[in-house]
């Protein structure tokens, strides 16, 4: 017996839709946000750090974001607006990319220099 196509509901109604439909994250996993930080080269364009996310993501075993995600948490990030965890910071400390007084100033809530 063949099996009937899925179907995929649009603004028109249901029309058949062939092909796999890749899995989508409803919110960004922390681990992913974090890494924003790390794999974003200001001189490299969004969609580059969008797929450093994404191979991320597939070795982490988690939903690929859309790129609208990755795109404004890269915004963010390069005006500034996504802080390091408190765990980056340490991480940071512990292989002298910041000064112990950068966990200091961190729990202060003083902005961090970049690294």
């Amino acid at each position: 017996m063949e099996r009937a196509a899925p179907f995929r509901y649009t603004a028109r109604g249901a029309a058949r839709h062939f092909g796999e439909v890749t899995a989508a994250a409803p919110r960004i996993d922390s681990r992913l946000v974090a890494a924003v930080a790390w794999l974003d080269d200001d001189r490299e364009p969004i969609a580059e750090t969008n797929r450093r996310i994404g191979l991320l993501a597939r070795d982490l075993g988690l939903p690929k974001p859309s790129y609208q995600q990755v795109r404004l948490l890269v915004k963010d990030h390069r005006r500034g607006r996504l802080r390091p965890t408190a765990g980056q910071v340490l991480l940071d400390v512990a292989f002298r990319a910041r000064p112990p007084e950068a966990l200091l100033d961190y729990l202060a809530g003083t902005p961090l220099p970049s690294k």
